[in-house]
């Protein structure tokens, strides 16, 4: 078991990694629209706040020599269903 940190991403805010790797398997933590250069939490819009959190995940993804295609399974958790469109747009970008 390996785990995966990334300083690209925002530091964990718990007692948790931003990934573990296990075998050929990697488990993320969930993410949050943290910009890691700043610590300030993005949240003007839902196209900017979904985009970080994509940028996130892929800092993580990268730190384990990993990228969005590899990537199995992922959910998001919408509080607004009326963001949907936008955000699976933005989600779409990052996946083929």
């Amino acid at each position: 078991m390996k785990i995966i940190e990334s300083t690209n991403a925002p530091n964990p805010v718990g007692p948790y990694s931003q990934a573990v790797k296990k075998g050929p398997f990697l488990f993320c933590s969930g993410q949050i629209a943290i910009d890691p250069s700043s610590g300030t939490l993005k949240t003007n819009s839902i196209k900017e706040e979904t985009t970080q959190i994509m940028e996130n995940l892929g800092a993580v993804l990268k730190a384990a020599g990993m990228g969005f295609e590899q990537v199995v399974k992922a959910t998001i958790f919408l509080r607004y269903m009326d963001d949907f469109q936008e955000v699976n747009a933005i989600y779409g970008k990052y996946f083929n």
